[in-house]
Parts: structure tokens; sequence; C-alpha cells
């Protein structure tokens, strides 16, 4: 192989490690707490976790392979931020979450096989959507603030090397975030000692659980979830390879997606799709400037997040030894920029502002009523508003 080849080749295969890296590290905290929120134990999140980070690594490489593109795939962010806003208002248990999930699977297995039901989840307005995930992130992004209350010696070395990285190397904050917070973990333990039971092992588990399909949780946690992993996921996954030149295979991608989110739901996982932010660095030109190998860097992110996965036992006992609020506050930084993008995009447009904060508000409440939560009322709320609120077209004279 040439110098030139080899060369070809090391661009795309380091931006698929750097997809990979950044992927997982600026996320798997929001996984962690959302699958406990709906009552995970330790060793069951970590089970979700591994159980999520395979499955989508495989089908990074398969759909990475077969198109000849740079499609990645990640565990659905927002849908982790939807579970850890259902907070204590949920007591419907694990099992029936897992039912949950399971169905998410089903539901976006059937986008791949009738596009019709795509097309629907599209016409649910941009604003009301975006309020929606503005809503569920709320609470969770207002963590950092209260670890700082309630823990400041721990929590401010994090929020400062976050506010540092971010500006002078934003794509490394995250991940640099995540290796302080780690750090201030140690010197806790270190200083504190750990007397506390961990369920979860060092190492890679997966852990079966019966799914129970219990009507509040697939209305309170399917739907709502199903719709923001589209909304939020799937369909910015596919502006972003857009942006950049490539056609998402979307049959394919839902078909492995909706597949491997049914086939892990026994094992924790809550939901796989289109990866959006992270996206752009296996398909942008980090990946070199030849856009017909940039498939490589696809494949290369799969591999690098099957080595990852080996941590998701290792990482779930750190999170379940960390003072209380210091994994939620490092959640919360990695959402700030999401939650960011959804109050603008819910509140840009004067006409729709409304029922857009009827959404977000209704959301971000926590009320649940017939034991379901706020998001799914939050939008149910939200698209009445906007039908009732519409303007009419004027009749022609």
């Amino acid at each position: 192989m040439t110098i030139t080849a080899q060369a070809g080749l090391r661009e795309p295969m380091v931006a698929g490690v750097v997809t990979a890296l950044v992927g997982f590290t600026s996320s798997f905290a929001v996984v962690i707490a959302g699958l406990r929120a709906v009552g995970a134990t330790a060793e069951q999140a970590a089970s979700g976790l591994f159980a999520l980070t395979v499955v989508f690594g495989l089908g990074i490489i398969v759909l990475s392979i077969r198109s000849r593109a740079p499609v990645t795939l990640a565990w659905s962010t927002p849908g982790a931020a939807l579970l850890v806003s259902m907070g204590a208002g949920y007591d419907a248990g694990w099992a029936a979450a897992v039912g949950a999930f399971l169905v998410v699977g089903g539901l976006i297995l059937l986008v791949g096989l009738i596009p019709a039901l795509g097309d629907l989840i599209a016409r649910i307005p941009t604003p009301i959507a975006q309020a929606m995930l503005g809503g569920v992130l709320l609470s969770l992004c207002l963590a950092p603030m209260e670890s700082v209350a309630a823990e400041p010696l721990l929590t401010l070395p994090v929020l400062i090397v976050w506010l540092v990285a971010t500006r002078w190397l934003a794509r490394w904050a995250l991940p640099l975030t995540l290796l302080t917070a780690l750090a201030v973990i140690a010197v806790y333990v270190w200083v504190h000692g750990n007397e506390q039971h961990l369920e979860a092992t060092w190492l890679p588990t997966l852990s079966w659980t019966t799914p129970n399909l219990d009507v509040a949780a697939i209305v309170g946690i399917a739907i709502p979830l199903f719709v923001v992993t589209m909304a939020s996921q799937n369909i910015p996954g596919v502006a972003v390879l857009s942006s950049f030149g490539y056609t998402t295979p979307w049959r394919a991608a839902m078909t492995v997606t909706g597949a491997g989110t049914a086939f892990v739901a026994p094992f924790g996982g809550h939901a796989i799709n289109l990866a959006a932010l992270s996206a752009a660095l296996a398909a942008g030109d980090e990946a070199g400037p030849d856009r017909s190998r940039r498939w490589i860097a696809g494949v290369s992110a799969g591999v690098g997040y099957l080595v990852l996965a080996a941590l998701s036992g290792a990482l779930v006992t750190i999170a379940a030894i960390a003072p209380g609020g210091l994994v939620e506050a490092v959640a919360g930084l990695a959402l700030l920029g999401t939650f960011a993008a959804a109050v603008v995009g819910a509140f840009t447009a004067v006409e729709t502002r409304v029922p857009a904060a009827l959404t977000f508000v209704a959301a971000a409440s926590g009320l649940t009523f017939f034991g379901v939560g706020g998001a799914f009322w939050g939008l149910v709320i939200g698209l009445v508003a906007h039908t009732v609120l519409r303007p009419r077209t004027a009749a022609p004279r």
C-alpha cells in the first residue's frame, strides 16, 4: 500500500475513533441517569448501556459498508433525558419501562416499513416538538446549578474545566469534563471511603428483564420516547448526512434501529437511532478530502463503540459511587447546547409561541394524570392549542 493510500485511510479511521469517543463520553451519563430514573438497578443500567453500545456499534458497521456512506447511529440522548424528567412521578416499575422500550422498537421498525408513519411524525409542528424536548431537558439542565449549591467544592472544578474547554477545545469539552468528574469522584472516595454496597460489577454484563406491557407506561413513556427520538434524532440525522452530500438509507436505517431497539429492550436499552450531532464528525471534512472513502469513518466509529462497550460496567459502578448529583451535573452540561437549540426552535416563530409555551411548561412541570407523565400531556396540549390558535386563511372576497 502506497504512502498516499495509507494517508487516505488514516484520516477517516481517526475521524471514526474521534466520533466514537466524543459520542460515547458526551452522553453516557444521561443514559445511566435515565435508566435509573425509571427503576433500573445499577446492574440493569450497566446491562442497558452495554447492550445499546454493542448493537448500534454493529449497526453502524453494517449500514456504512452496505451504503458506502458514513452512517452513524447512537442511543437516544433526548430519550434518556425524557426518562430522567419522569423522576419520582414514575411508579410503574422497571419491567413496564422495558415493555415501553420494546414498543418503541416496534414503532421505529414500522416507520421503516410504512413511510407514511414517518411523514406523520414530520407533520408535528417543529416548535411544538422542540418545546416538548426543551421541557423534558429543563430539569436535567438545572442539575449543574443544583449540584453547585449542594456540593460546591466537588462541582466547581467540573464546571470550570467544561467552560474553559468549551472556549478553546470545543470538540473535547465533554470528554475533558468527564475526566475531571472521574478525578473528583476518585478524590472523594479516597477521602471519605466507600461503604456503599454496589449492585454492578466492573465488567460489562447483560441482565434480562421480561417486558411488562403496561398501558400507562406505553402511553407515558413509549409514545413520547418515540416522538422525541424521531423528531430530535432521526430526522436531524438525515439532514446532517444530506448537508455533506450523502443520502441516508432510510428504510435500512429504520429497520436496523427498530430491530436493534427491540432486541436490546429486555436487556435494558431504551432506544437506538441515527446519530445527529456526532454524525458530522464522521461525515465532514475531518474524515478526509475524499468523500468516497468517508464510509471508512463509519466503520471505524462502529469498531470504536464496540471497544468502548467494555467500559459500561465500570462507568455505571463509578456513577453509583459518585456523590449525589455529580453525574447528573455532567449530564446536564452535556445537554445544555441541545436545550438552548430546542428553546430557540420553540419560541422563534411568533405565531406558534403560545402553543409552544404551553407545551414547554407542561413537559417541564412533571404533571401526571392516569400514570402518564408530562411529556405526553405537553405534546397533546401543544397540538390542541396549535390547532385552536392557528390563524385561519381569509376567505376570498
